[in-house]
């Protein structure tokens, strides 16, 4: 078990390094960088969207889901304010708030 996580580790960590260290000569080129720039929100899409869609294991598009309302709280304050700890703080918030209403 301790090997496997072992060579797990030293995968994850050669595979981002050749990446960050200035003076290797791999380089990506424009259209990899572009391509890449998508992976981001894609991964936040696919974490976030079970947790906001089916916070119970199933489909919950109803107004007595917090998850929702606190994710919409969160896009508001964040196109209002633009700054990031004040946004989640707030977020997270309305939804211990929600708890107790909802």
């Amino acid at each position: 078990m301790i090997s496997l996580l072992l060579m797990l580790t030293v995968i994850t960590f050669s595979c981002r390094y050749v990446f960050l260290e200035p003076k290797l000569p791999i380089r990506l080129n424009y259209r990899a960088k572009h391509f890449l720039s998508y992976s981001a929100p894609a991964v936040l899409s696919a974490i976030a969207a079970p947790i906001l869609f089916m916070p119970e294991g199933e489909l919950a598009l109803h107004l007595h889901n917090r998850y929702l309302w606190a994710a919409l709280a969160a896009i508001i304050i964040m196109l209002a304010t633009q700054r990031m700890l004040l946004t989640v703080s707030l977020s997270f918030a309305v939804f211990i708030a929600l708890g107790q209403y909802l």
